[in-house]
């Protein structure tokens, strides 16, 4: 069974500086049908101006993982973390018993695309951390290509929590599948170009949750890249 979310259903506001976009209730947006999927509660698919950027604010028990599409994302923390996270990269931050960051664009004319994610971790009170992956085109090309999972690992961010990250890239024409576990649930974000999933054509910005499946398989139509959350 798979349920849709289309792209221009999200909650969506312009304040000139930040275009963004909610997959799920976040914030001053608020939708009693979508508030999170399983442990899954933000999927924001937000552009940055030049300049421009959230200035040091705290978070509490959340796993927060942010993946830059297009630019460069300038990240201080209160844990002494300081770095420019560049397209093809993704950041991990445990907010635990509580942290303060600040996420920039430090460029003086590109815009910043990114997603970030938020995962309810597995208990409250972890001690907070960090980490950084780079990942080239190669390492995702045809295949899903795990980012982000408890056991952490070379190459795998570790997330607090009973959840598997995926990006794939795709060419068109291109099909990749993934098994699901039974009792488990998977969600699907298109972040870029046109896929077809379990007979329903995607396009960017698009999401689907997905359980009671034995498998999840995507078709892309166009060049694509996807992002998969496996949960409990």
């Amino acid at each position: 069974m798979i349920q849709v979310r289309k792209a221009a259903e999200r909650g969506h506001f312009n304040h000139g500086w930040l275009d963004t976009y909610h997959t799920f209730s976040f914030a001053d947006y608020y939708d009693p049908a979508h508030v999170g999927f399983r442990s899954l509660r933000v999927v924001n698919d937000d552009r940055v101006a030049p300049g421009e950027g959230f200035g040091m604010h705290g978070h509490r028990d959340m796993e927060i993982v942010t993946y830059v599409l297009e630019g460069a994302l300038e990240h201080k923390d209160s844990m002494g973390n300081g770095s420019i996270i560049r397209a093809g990269e993704l950041q991990r931050m445990s907010a635990g018993t509580g942290v303060r960051h600040s996420e920039f664009n430090p460029s003086d004319k590109d815009w910043v695309h990114l997603y970030q994610i938020w995962l309810l971790p597995e208990q409250k009170g972890l001690q907070p951390s960090y980490q950084e992956l780079a990942l080239s085109e190669e390492d995702k090309g045809g295949r899903f290509r795990l980012v982000a999972a408890p056991d952490g690992g070379p190459g795998v961010l570790t997330i607090h929590q009973d959840a598997r990250l995926y990006l794939a890239s795709l060419a068109p024409g291109q099909t990749v599948a993934q098994s699901i576990d039974h009792g488990r649930g998977a969600w699907l974000q298109v972040l870029r170009g046109k896929v077809n999933v379990l007979n329903h054509n995607l396009a960017a910005g698009d999401g689907v949750a997905i359980t009671d499946e034995k498998a999840v398989a995507v078709q892309a139509t166009s060049p694509t890249e996807v992002l998969l959350f496996d949960l409990v």
